[in-house]
């Protein structure tokens, strides 16, 4: 790729002052658009974060007081000149800002505008506070990640999951609604949520969920992981077995395939002890006394070897891996990273040497562009002003164009397993893509993932049609051949070398078709150290550091059993739960690189060897923090017991629960001292008369606090209080996925209904955008081959399908 970028030529204006708009055109910066940053006066609050050099790398800057006439007048000149406008405004601010989907289509007609709120832009929610906690709190992903902590009750999430896949479920929306301007010549507002953003990461339990309510009493369901005596109570616990080194290093292992599994209990010198009859039907014991006595046998063994000797044994023995639990900036030192120059180093001035992630997408083996620093704050205040000055260009908007699904014309041919790589095609069905998913005769092996058939791959498999096919024989490869030769992408989500063997790498794809775009999905890489190993949420989750993020570091060596007990526990929950994992930042990250390939061939620019990982996508999702500089500013910790950041952005018990107060920026406090004026007169204590004192006496104002929440109901503090703008919610506790599916999500437009062949009539995820002029589709899951006979037919073997299906081609 060259120093300019697939994007050169597109303009992009950024009023955001959050993480999800800096996350958002991040991705597009370093794909070489040219950003334009709307910094208020002082600078964004994202310049707050330590990450500030790598969220912001590669823009322009301009300091901007929307409230200000003269400078509203600016960013109306900026957006006359400009392709996209991202903003996070709630309703009521976009609306005074004249920003509102209306004005702008108006305005603005070939402008795309992404739109990205906390809690939608409409519906009962929408003038809530878009704080990443509020969502995690009142979605339920507090819940699922209690475990994090031994107190009872929900537990703070640190990691920016929600941010994340907002962004880039923007990001998905936004390239679709360019692609779609290609035909029609107009633009259009898309929105997007970090409610949505968060049901996006759950791999599966959607479904596992919806079965428990659905079908009482046909599975016993295992809620958590670890019972409340910190014992194992999941099978696949001895598979990702968590355990610490005899000199105190926790590994992560990843032994999930059956041959990695029985590698396992040979390396740990386990297979005589399990034929005893208390271990009958491992990994599935009976009782819980015999999974306890199994589980520490298995991390005993692997504390009787060193570090050094476990990676000695990982040389020898290739079928049994485990990845070191690294903090965010010892990611860089990760072999793999090292290998493909996933850790790059930025001269920025004013603060010296930054190491930070490479760009997420990589092109020929090298980051799609070379990155440039982060400007100052209002660094190009005059070329932009001379800029927004000039005579808006001329150009011809089309009649209203036809309604459409804005990726209808795509074909994606997809071959991969599993959720990663695979959901980030599911994605874009919703917006009209076809996904025709190459799966091996007996299924992709997410399908049989939990107990209950099918409900596995429900959630991956939705908008996809299935077509069950021996790709290795000569008839398979001949039929692939003919699908790839008249599709859009092809996305392939196996591990290094396989594409190969199979003969759909991107050489042979792009001899059938020249103008496909081929996009690579691996966990860690195409070639380097770790690219033949298996890559699982839990993997990724050690090795990049979210773990280390969302544990609070609990990654010290453990003095004594219930230290290690607690660790093993905690780290789980760090990294592991379903409902927000390194599975769920890479699929969306992955649909990103589809659609930036898609529009850079719309732009005439083609893009070789287009490759994201697992590992590139979380040291991405991480950017925000794990920059490494001298006199770098540090982010607040949570606290011991997982309650939060500080007192005024932490959970505190109310009644009947724990309510989540959301006000860490002084202009809030006001507001929170007046809604609170009937229960606490907090002027009247000189502890919290300024910001700094109210740091200061942090604790103290805790213990306030605390006091006045625990004495009502946590749905009255959340009527009361979001009333008067305060930012508060009531803690959901119970599962997000099964809160998302729930009366009031549903109502609200977060589910919708769809039919499946499996399922019958079901809730499922709405769609992660909303467009203004075009449509969305919410289809269900497929069978296994439902759709091979028919795909077969369109594509000329119609009349050989008999024979296919007779010598096990098909099926």
């Amino acid at each position: 790729m060259t120093d300019q970028g697939p994007l050169h030529g597109l303009r992009i204006v950024d009023i955001t002052t959050t993480l999800p708009g800096a996350m958002y055109a991040q991705f597009l910066a370093d794909a070489g658009a040219d950003v334009i940053t709307v910094e208020p006066p002082g600078g964004s609050p994202v310049r707050e974060l330590p990450g500030w050099p790598g969220l912001l790398r590669g823009r322009r800057s301009i300091v901007l007081d929307l409230r200000e006439a003269a400078d509203l007048d600016v960013l109306r000149g900026l957006l006359a000149q400009s392709d996209v406008l991202v903003h996070g405004l709630r309703p009521h601010a976009a609306r005074e800002f004249g920003l509102d989907r209306d004005t702008l289509t108006a305005s603005y007609p070939r402008l795309v505008a992404a739109h990205i709120t906390g809690f939608g832009s409409d519906g009962p929610w929408s003038e809530y506070k878009g704080y990443e906690a509020l969502v995690l709190a009142k979605t339920g992903v507090m819940h699922n990640k209690r475990q994090l902590t031994r107190r009872k009750g929900p537990a703070y999430v640190s990691v920016p999951y929600a941010s994340w896949a907002a962004a880039h479920n923007a990001l998905h929306g936004t390239l679709a609604a360019l692609h779609e301007r290609e035909q029609s010549g107009r633009g259009q507002v898309i929105e997007t949520n970090l409610v949505q953003g968060i049901g996006s990461m759950d791999t599966y339990n959607w479904f596992y969920e919806m079965i428990i309510d659905r079908y009482p009493g046909a599975y016993e369901p295992a809620d958590l992981a670890y019972d409340e005596d910190l014992r194992p109570s999941a099978p696949l616990l001895y598979a990702l077995l968590i355990a610490p080194t005899k000199d105190g290093v926790w590994l992560q292992f990843a032994q999930t395939a059956p041959r990695l599994m029985m590698a396992w209990i040979a390396e740990l010198g386990i297979g005589p002890l399990l034929q005893e009859e208390r271990f009958k039907g491992f990994p599935v014991i009976e009782t819980v006394e015999a999974r306890e006595e199994l589980w520490m046998e298995m991390i005993k063994r692997v504390g009787q070897r060193t570090l050094a000797e476990w990676q000695e044994t990982f040389e020898r023995n290739p079928d049994v891996s485990a990845e070191i639990f690294r903090t965010p900036e010892g990611a860089f030192q990760h072999p793999q990273v090292v290998f493909e120059g996933r850790a790059i180093e930025v001269d920025q001035p004013g603060v010296g040497k930054v190491v930070m992630p490479a760009p997420q997408v990589y092109v020929a083996g090298h980051p799609v562009t070379d990155v440039r620093p982060a400007p100052a704050v209002g660094e190009h205040d005059a070329e932009l002003r001379a800029l927004a000055a000039q005579a808006a260009p001329a150009a011809e908007v089309p009649d209203e164009a036809p309604v459409r699904l804005p990726l209808q014309d795509v074909t994606i041919v997809e071959f991969g397993t599993m959720f990663a790589g695979p959901y980030g095609a599911t994605l874009l069905t919703d917006h009209g893509a076809r996904v025709i998913k190459v799966e091996e005769l007996g299924g992709d092996n997410i399908r049989m993932l939990v107990p209950f058939p099918e409900a596995g791959g429900a959630k991956v498999l939705q908008g996809k049609e299935s077509l069950a096919i021996d790709a290795g024989s000569p008839e398979g490869r001949e039929i692939i051949s003919a699908i790839v030769a008249k599709a859009d992408v092809v996305l392939q989500c196996m591990r290094s070398g396989a594409a190969e063997r199979l003969g759909v790498d991107e050489e042979s794809a792009r001899a059938l078709n020249p103008d496909i775009v081929y996009v690579n999905s691996f966990g860690y890489g195409h070639d380097g150290p770790f690219a033949k190993r298996p890559a699982y949420a839990p993997s990724i989750g050690s090795s990049s550091g979210i773990a280390d993020i969302d544990s609070r570091g609990k990654t010290m060596p453990p003095q004594s059993e219930q230290e290690l007990r607690e660790g093993s526990v905690t780290l789980h929950s760090a990294h592991a739960v379903p409902a927000a994992q390194a599975d769920g930042i890479s699929a969306v990250g992955v649909a990103s690189t589809i659609m930036l390939g898609l529009y850079a061939r719309d732009r005439g620019v083609r893009m070789d060897a287009m490759t994201t990982t697992m590992m590139g996508s979380a040291l991405n999702c991480l950017n925000y923090i794990n920059n490494v500089y001298d006199d770098r500013v540090e982010m607040p910790q949570v606290d011991a017991e997982f309650f939060g950041l500080s007192a005024l952005y932490r959970l505190y018990p109310a009644q009947d629960g724990f309510v989540f107060l959301a006000a860490p920026r002084e202009p809030e406090w006001d507001d929170l001292v007046t809604a609170l004026k009937p229960y606490v007169d907090l002027t009247a204590d000189s502890r919290f008369a300024t910001a700094a004192s109210r740091q200061q006496h942090d604790a103290e104002l805790a213990e306030v606090l605390g006091g006045v929440f625990a004495s009502r109901a946590k749905a009255d503090w959340e009527a009361e209080l979001t009333k008067q703008d305060v930012g508060l919610v009531a803690v959901v506790e119970a599962n997000s996925e099964k809160v998302l599916q729930g009366d009031d999500f549903y109502e609200a437009g977060f589910a919708v209904d769809a039919v499946s062949p499996i399922f019958d009539e079901h809730r499922r995820l709405a769609p992660m955008v909303r467009f203004s002029r075009s449509l969305t589709q919410a289809p269900a899951g497929c069978t296994i081959g439902q759709h091979t006979d028919t795909i077969l037919t369109e594509f000329g073997f119609g009349d050989r399908i008999a024979a296919l299906r007779e010598a096990k081609v098909v099926g």
